[in-house]
């Protein structure tokens, strides 16, 4: 590992900040969090922290002394100024005079130490920060300490390897008395460059920012030589047993993860998660070691971690047969909720508040010879949680070569796992589609990106299908991680087929699918051509069912129900004069939907549709507008809202329709007329 300090980078962000009132000291502190956040060898998503200390004036004018620290879960790779925050260090180091420290008494005098009573919550090591002297402080997970010290006799092997340069603190929870012991330790070795935190970390400091983080990295490279010397120098071919493919496998385990997590006699059904795959030589490799069952469920490399993974994977069981696997992956999530929920009985205490841990389902899933699976409420978290998977076998392979892997106590997991202060890193307001993943076809259209927006807002991954590849890829990336735009022509099985593909491998399966594409010929239905009508049928019809019954293969793989939603036009029930060619396979897939509610009904499976009328978009042009205001004799704009209610009808109307359709989950076969009141369209 190098160092990455730039001195001329440092001094463009001093220069930067300089310009918004920032002092130099929070400034080179940020810049040395985001070199080590920005490698994720050292901290991933929101661990790890970094401190500087300084003087600001208060809102009274006073010159004070403050500890400027990492808000709890805050990203290091991406910190900013407001990721800090700022607290008076008298207050904090009056602290240490006390031996026990609650977390809500913890919480609170931290709070009470703030300049502003509105920031977010300080690190939960802010203690360690306050009581340790230097100016600058950083602590992160580094993979080749972790690989090191997560041994047996890791403690010996610290010393040995660190004895000239850190202190070697057994483990300690955050918090108080980890914050005494990391004091007292610094004052018996006070030549140390940090302290190595057993089965946690490590910590470095000094009275500069660059020499902070460069004692960071030499630490680090002294792990790093000690694994290099344990490896075998021939490289490592595994072995890959024969197995179904992760667009077959994928939609099976997410859709038993999702009814795993359902609760007896629960009306909102099945608990869905989203999934982020991920394999590569390194993946294969630990899942073909011969001891993978033992060190794979041996333990998270830091407790930090648990939250986000839990302290074991599900192991899966490889088979080539979709039926014989659902059977065994349903019995090993049964088996592993089981052990999840004995785990928590034998730490929980009888006064203790473990409400956040009752979903009991895995967290990660590994398939040897495949790769492993993450899951999430959303595509950010279950990349999060893949982040650090991969950040697990990279530890444990590490410790493989050096000995053999043991991680922290499997109370000292818990101990974390349960502790409110970290839980409150992951409190958030679940969005009514989190964990569902969403097909929209026409994706890059008006109606088409609407929907997407609205469905992406709703809390749901989108994939974004439209014959136009880069627009569909453009309005993805609006989602983020969240987002997956493809080129798509419905009307060809072969493209059709590819993107479910994508799409499964993408997200772990399909629970919703708006099936939007469309365009409309014209012609007068005693003279329009044979070949006009077969091409609208093509796409205004048949595409809808070609679309339909791939959502549905993949839906009862999953069998977790799911929906299936239409755009099928005022046309279907109030035909326009010229309009055949469009209104009628519009009106085939009306009956369509209908179809699919009556005999897919049994599978949970919904289907429904929307009737829009006068929606700006590329099927109702700005031209077409002008010729057919003016073949009515009445303005655009009267053209436009001519409707009961006399008001313009937009895509997102039609958006949020479809929205409320999604989120109906006791109705099916319905059609909702989205059009501003037109009698003639109305069904009943």
């Amino acid at each position: 590992m190098q160092s990455l300090w730039r001195d001329e980078d440092a001094a463009d962000l001093i220069a930067r900040y300089g310009a918004e009132g920032i002092g130099r000291d929070i400034a080179l502190c940020l810049y040395m969090t985001r070199l080590l956040g920005g490698d994720r060898r050292l901290v991933l998503h929101g661990g790890g922290n970094s401190s500087v200390k300084t003087q600001v004036r208060d809102i009274t004018g006073v010159d004070t002394e403050i500890l400027s620290v990492k808000a709890s879960g805050s990203d290091m790779a991406r910190a900013g100024p407001h990721d800090y925050a700022a607290l008076r260090l008298d207050g904090l180091r009056r602290l240490r005079s006390l031996s026990e420290l609650a977390d809500a008494e913890m919480r609170g005098a931290q709070r009470a130490c703030l300049l502003d009573g509105s920031s977010r919550d300080p690190s939960v090591e802010t203690l360690l920060h306050a009581f340790l002297p230097h100016k600058f402080i950083a602590h992160c997970h580094a993979n080749a300490v972790l690989s090191v010290i997560n041994q047996a006799n890791g403690e010996e092997i610290a010393n040995a390897l660190f004895a000239d340069c850190a202190a070697v603190l057994p483990y300690t929870m955050s918090g108080l008395a980890l914050a005494h012991r990391a004091a007292e330790a610094y004052a018996v070795q006070p030549d140390a460059l940090g302290l190595v935190l057993m089965q946690h970390g490590l910590v470095c400091f000094a009275e500069d920012a660059r020499t902070a983080y460069e004692n960071m990295i030499a630490l680090v490279n002294r792990a790093e030589k000690t694994i290099a010397a344990g490896r075998s120098s021939s490289a490592v071919t595994a072995r890959h047993p024969a197995g179904l493919a992760c667009s077959d496998v994928a939609p099976i385990l997410r859709g038993a993860t999702a009814l795993a997590g359902q609760q007896d006699g629960e009306a909102d059904g099945p608990d869905r998660v989203v999934m982020d795959f991920r394999t590569n030589p390194d993946v294969l490799n630990y899942l073909a070691g011969t001891d993978m069952t033992r060190y794979a469920v041996a333990g998270v490399a830091t407790p930090d971690h648990v939250i986000r993974t839990k302290n074991k994977p599900l192991i899966l069981s490889v088979s080539d047969d979709a039926e014989a696997f659902r059977q065994s992956t349903e019995a090993a999530l049964e088996t592993y909720v089981t052990d999840y929920q004995a785990y928590l009985a034998r730490h929980a205490t009888a006064d203790q508040n473990i409400s956040a841990l009752a979903d009991a389902r895995p967290r990660v899933a590994l398939l040897p010879g495949l790769g492993l699976f993450a899951f999430g409420r959303s595509m950010a978290e279950a990349k999060i949680v893949a982040d650090i998977a991969e950040t697990q076998i990279d530890v444990v392979l590490g410790a493989e070569a050096v000995g053999r892997y043991q991680p922290a106590a499997e109370s000292d997991i818990f101990a974390i796992e349960s502790w409110s202060l970290e839980q409150a890193k992951l409190a958030k307001i679940r969005a009514p589609l989190a964990g569902q993943v969403a097909v929209i076809t026409g994706g890059a259209g008006a109606i088409g990106a609407a929907t997407a927006r609205t469905f992406a807002e709703a809390g749901a991954a989108i994939a974004v299908l439209d014959l136009d590849g880069g627009k569909a890829e453009q309005i993805a990336s609006e989602f983020a991680a969240a987002g997956l735009g493809l080129a798509c022509d419905v009307t060809d099985e072969s493209s059709v087929q590819h993107a479910y593909q994508r799409v499964t491998e993408t997200f772990g399966g399909v629970d919703i699918l708006v099936s939007n594409a469309g365009a409309a010929w014209q012609g007068r239905i005693g003279e329009v051509g044979e070949d006009i009508l077969r091409q609208s049928f093509e796409l205004n019809f048949f595409a809808h069912q070609r679309m339909a019954q791939h959502a549905v293969r993949i839906m009862r793989a999953q069998a977790s129900g799911g929906c299936l939603l239409f755009n099928t036009s005022k046309q279907a029930i109030n035909p326009g004069a010229d309009f055949g060619p469009y209104g009628l396979p519009k009106a085939a897939t009306m009956f369509l939907v209908r179809q699919y509610a009556l005999d897919h009904g049994r599978d949970g499976i919904r289907a429904n549709a929307v009737n829009a009328d006068r929606i700006r978009s590329g099927l109702l042009s700005d031209k077409m507008i002008g010729e057919r205001a003016a073949a009515r004799g009445v303005s655009e704009h009267d053209y436009m809202a001519g409707n009961l209610l006399g008001q313009e009808v937009t895509a997102v109307d039609v958006a949020r329709a479809f929205l409320h359709q999604a989120l109906a989950l006791k109705t099916t076969g319905n059609v909702a007329t989205v059009d501003g009141g037109n009698i003639a369209a109305a069904l009943r």
